[in-house]
């Protein structure tokens, strides 16, 4: 087995669109974007790990960054997999849904197609040379921390069922940041790769918003690529994060949008990425096994001529606009599943990358599925589907199902498709 790690800027320029035209372009930068990957060698053709500091990418844009990766270091698509970290002002491609958009008047792009297409090539260029000096992986690390006051749930249930408070990424109001933390995963899971005593690099998974305000339109990778930065520098070696499932987690409990946050949140992140190092486990590793399944999510709302209507209305806001064109476009590639996909190492060690923002109880469900093993599950690959709640969450009401793409079924689909994966052998 042998792995190479690469790096890409992948930051836009001052004017780009930012999360889809759901908020203004970017005024400036405070902190540069990376896609950061490793490529794995061993049975079969390369595999490829990619996390990237944007907000999402959807649909053919998708499909279009696992073929160009794929291409430059000799693998299939299904088998590279590009996972998203999150933060909210960051681009957030969509090439359909940008075309349809660029044929109506008073709505905000979504993206720039010349600029992301070079953002792919740089990402692929960097893939394939580090592709060319791979070095020898003997032992995997396996370590774990508690992270402390940063993730919680971001659906508040009254007594009657029903959502009664949003706690948003920043959550103002006193008695919606004291309710109780709610279901998370308060684990981060590292895992690391090493020749001998040699560490090659580091991946680290942890499932909540990496958004400590975002209404400033300023690039960021914030709080967890602050960390993942500040901890790579101090320890020379590749680290690369990634957002577990997240799509019902946020900071808000403890961030009321205060700009001082954001180095406390990062600081508490930082401190869980060292101690799970510290607590790092290494055991000898002889092969990994990948293995992907094809997915389709059922669409919320199969009609594309109301969501047309709703495209080409001026007096929608922007954000419903542009909204209605990624729906559009997710209708269009129903022909083109999407690939759920699992790494395992020895049969000890597993990682799931799923699509879409799904809530924290997919990734619950699938550490259930191998308990005796260590677990770690990368959401925000391909977004198309936007959210990806429970099925209940739909009667339960809140902000989540309103923006889902996908209806309230794709839980039993989801929950099929992990427990195929996770079980197989």
């Amino acid at each position: 087995m042998q792995l190479a790690s690469f790096r890409a800027d992948v930051t836009p320029p001052i004017g780009h669109p930012l999360c889809a035209g759901w908020m203004p372009p970017a005024v400036g930068m405070t902190d540069p974007l990376h896609a950061l990957g490793v490529v794995l060698f061993g049975e079969g053709t390369p595999v490829v790990l990619v996390a990237l500091d944007w907000c999402e990418i959807s649909n053919r844009s998708h499909i279009q960054w696992r073929e160009r990766i794929a291409a430059t270091v000799g693998t299939r698509p299904d088998r590279v997999a590009v996972q998203c970290v999150h933060p909210h002002c960051t681009p957030w491609p969509d090439e359909e849904a940008q075309r349809l958009v660029s044929e109506q008047k008073g709505v905000l792009l979504i993206m720039d197609p010349k600029w992301c297409g070079e953002a792919i090539g740089r990402v692929a260029a960097a893939a394939q040379v580090a592709a060319m000096n791979p070095q020898t992986v003997t032992h995997i690390g396996l370590g774990r921390a508690r992270v402390e006051q940063v993730a919680s749930n971001r659906r508040i249930l009254g007594p009657d069922g029903k959502i009664k408070a949003v706690r948003w990424t920043k959550t103002i109001a006193p008695a919606v940041r004291a309710e109780p933390e709610g279901l998370i995963d308060p684990w981060l899971k590292t895992i690391s790769f090493w020749n001998r005593d040699k560490k090659l690099a580091v991946l680290h998974y942890y499932a909540v918003h990496p958004t400590s305000y975002d209404n400033d339109s300023t690039i960021t990778p914030d709080f967890t690529g602050l960390a993942r930065e500040c901890r790579a520098r101090e320890d020379g070696v590749p680290h690369i994060y990634f957002t577990e499932c997240a799509g019902n987690i946020t900071a808000g409990k403890y961030n009321d949008g205060a700009k001082e946050n954001r180095p406390v949140l990062t600081e508490r992140i930082y401190r869980a990425l060292v101690e799970s190092e510290q607590k790092t486990e290494r055991v000898p590793i002889r092969q990994f096994v990948w293995q992907a399944k094809a997915v389709q999510l059922p669409p919320l709302e199969p009609n594309e001529a109301s969501l047309a209507a709703i495209l080409s209305d001026e007096t929608r806001t922007s954000k419903d606009r542009c909204r209605a064109a990624m729906q559009i476009s997710y209708l269009r590639r129903a022909a083109d599943p999407i690939p759920f996909t699992r790494l395992s190492f020895d049969d000890r060690v597993h990682i799931l990358h799923l699509p879409g923002e799904p809530f924290v109880e997919y990734q619950l469900f699938a550490q259930q599925q191998r308990p005796e093993s260590f677990v770690a599950v990368a959401g925000y690959g391909d977004c198309g589907p936007g959210y990806v709640c429970m099925e209940k969450s739909f009667a339960e009401g809140g902000y989540e199902p309103t923006d889902s793409f996908v209806a309230p079924r794709s839980e039993a689909i989801m929950k099929e498709a992990i427990t195929d994966l996770m079980r197989a052998g």
